[in-house]
């Protein structure tokens, strides 16, 4: 692609206002209130919440109705924001449909190349009915990292990884490395993101920080994180 096709881009990029936000296991949109607010506020885009089964519904059905979520819309371009399990859906809604809208993609918080804390939730019986049937599909079995990569041939994925480690992971497991409590800094890699950068909040703090979302927006506006204003 010549040098002007790539302008073209990065301005249609930065023209996109419309953003979607996606929960994690065990949530609802109402979890991504200040995310939300924030990006309305201060950055002046336009912000919804998808919500979906994260238990009772399979990582296929659940990135198929994300789908018509997007086109429901009418939007005919979006950049997506999910945290945690979140972050897997969108991975998977693009895999499975590359003509899907033009737009960014950030992951905050999402274990994409696995996570031990799910893996051994996954071998306990009480365990599996907590995971449900998305998590261990898109992250144990078989991690995004491992079906996902193609999505940054054509997208820009930035992730941010949370080091402060307060989370119920740790009752279930140990972690090596930094954490945010419920995924390792090194299960938050994806390979050919855009940008990957690590934050000093929690797993659900960074739902609350400003900061999280001021790196949110500079993704979405540049396809990069900031580097100097941390």
């Amino acid at each position: 692609m010549d040098e002007s096709g790539s302008a073209r881009i990065a301005e249609d990029m930065n023209s996109i206002n419309n953003v979607i936000c996606i929960h994690g296991i065990w949530s609802h949109g109402v979890a991504l209130t200040l995310i939300k607010r924030r990006l309305r506020k201060e950055y002046g885009m336009n912000v919804l919440a998808f919500n979906y089964r994260s238990v009772r519904g399979t990582l296929d059905e659940n990135a198929a109705a994300l789908t018509r979520f997007i086109h429901k819309t009418g939007f005919d371009s979006v950049h997506i924001v999910g945290h945690s399990l979140g972050g897997v859906i969108a991975l998977r809604m693009l895999a499975n449909d590359p003509e899907a809208v033009p737009g960014r993609v950030v992951c905050i918080g999402s274990p994409l190349t696995g996570s031990r804390a799910a893996a051994f939730l996954s071998t306990q019986e009480w365990g599996e009915r907590i995971l449900g049937r998305s998590l261990p599909a898109g992250v144990v079995h078989e991690a995004a990292n491992e079906w996902a990569s193609h999505v940054c041939d054509h997208r820009d994925v930035g992730v941010i990884a949370g080091t402060v480690g307060l989370g119920m992971g740790r009752l279930v497991t140990t972690f090596d490395g930094d954490n945010d409590g419920s995924v390792a800094v090194s299960e938050t890699q994806l390979d050919g993101a855009k940008d990957h950068i690590c934050m000093p909040v929690s797993h659900k703090t960074m739902l609350i920080s400003a900061d999280v979302v001021d790196q949110i927006a500079a993704f979405l506006k540049r396809g990069e994180f900031l580097r100097d204003d941390l």
